[in-house]
């Protein structure tokens, strides 16, 4: 498989390798976290012959006797060296039965660089804290970029490129396959083993069945507000019962282990946070064509889906934007900096292109006011909101 540098994560390592905290990588399943840490292990060796490094993959036959903490503390301990700066990576953390006795001693005594990966079904983003004692870096992982997926298929045309990057998405793991039928399988088993070993498995599922449905669901209308009630009420039939509860319980499961990211609102003039009404974002739309395929295919929202993930990817704080009745797609807030963004698919009618604006329009404060639409043309403006292609805008550094 060709590998790409991931340098943006990549960086995201370096820049704390000498803090005390315990470093988790985390995202979706196969984005890529082992080999961003084999990447940062191959940097630590070009740099110097002063570093001692451990690394140990729980999921490979060499390190089968490591699956309990006694062990798995007694092996790192002998591979200490003294004079050194010691790192130790281990992969699949959550095979080690009784794994975070052992991680939390060896981090009290000062002596490692702690570097992990694991299951999302025992590395759950909320549950880091409880886990490592609030001593924890997160460095969240996503699929490819754009960015990324040129580097893997350089074209010269953007927006050909562009075109085959909203189906084929950022899973890279995919590309290695000739036909679109057997991506899919491959991108479909993701989701599947996500709902079964990370879902299911941990939180002791009952209803598979349900969950499999919200997913459906949720894939089927991202970038549509969503009320946990109104889901509840149309997955309920004469033969099928759910309750509100019980589905906001699985949605938040499919968040925490990052197939969805949830989006809350944001009131703009009140300039408080908004809790009921969430959006919620795939990881990767090419999970979306695996499992659901091309039907209800609104480009605008699927647009929306990509801007949303590559704004957490730049690093931005990001909600949805409520302006009385009217909607802004996003709130992107990074270094105290708001940036409002509008993103449509086709603005070349003048109704559509007038009520885009307009909600932007309403909004009276300086910060920044942008759509991203694909215009497939230079960048524009309009009473001083800018207007940019959506492929352009996601090669740029903006």
């Amino acid at each position: 498989m060709k590998l790409i540098e991931r340098n943006y994560y990549l960086q995201q390592l370096i820049d704390v390798m000498d803090t005390p905290d315990i470093k988790v990588i985390t995202g979706i399943r196969r984005c890529g976290k082992s080999k961003l840490m084999d990447a940062f292990i191959s940097y630590l060796q070009n740099q110097s012959n002063e570093y001692n490094i451990i690394r140990i993959k729980l999921n490979l036959k060499d390190f089968e006797t490591l699956k309990n903490s006694d062990d798995l503390y007694n092996y790192v301990d002998s591979h200490y060296v003294c004079g050194k700066d010691n790192f130790l990576f281990v992969d699949e953390i959550q095979l080690c039965k009784g794994f975070e006795e052992t991680i939390n001693s060896l981090h009290e005594e000062e002596r490692f660089k702690i570097f992990l990966t694991g299951s999302n079904a025992f590395l759950l983003s909320s549950d880091l804290a409880t886990l490592f004692g609030g001593r924890v870096f997160e460095i969240s992982l996503f699929p490819f970029s754009f960015t990324e997926f040129l580097s893997y298929f350089p074209q010269t045309d953007i927006d050909a490129a562009f075109d085959k990057y909203l189906s084929s998405g950022g899973m890279s793991g995919s590309y290695l396959y000739n036909k679109d039928v057997d991506a899919k399988k491959y991108l479909a088993g993701i989701v599947r083993t996500t709902i079964t070993k990370d879902i299911v498995t941990k939180f002791k599922i009952e209803n598979e069945d349900l969950l499999n449905m919200i997913v459906e669901f949720l894939m089927d209308n991202v970038g549509c507000k969503t009320s946990i009630r109104n889901i509840a009420n149309s997955l309920t039939s004469n033969t099928y019962k759910t309750n509100d509860k019980t589905c906001g319980a699985y949605i938040d499961y499919l968040c925490r282990s990052f197939l969805f990211y949830p989006f809350k609102r944001y009131d703009v003039k009140g300039k408080r946070y908004l809790e009921s009404d969430k959006k919620y974002y795939l990881a990767d739309l090419s999970l979306r064509y695996a499992i659901i395929g091309t039907k209800n295919a609104d480009y605008g929202h699927l647009y929306e889906n990509i801007v949303a993930i590559e704004l957490l990817r730049r690093g931005f704080e990001v909600y949805v934007g409520q302006l009385g009745e009217k909607e802004i797609d996003f709130v992107a807030i990074k270094d105290g900096m708001k940036t409002y963004i509008q993103v449509s698919d086709d603005i070349s009618r003048e109704e559509t292109l007038k009520r885009e604006v307009a909600p932007l329009l309403s909004v009276k404060d300086a910060y920044p006011k942008m759509i991203i639409a694909r215009t497939k043309h230079p960048e524009s403006q309009i009473e001083g909101i800018k207007i940019v292609d959506i492929a352009r805008w996601l090669v740029s550094h903006d």
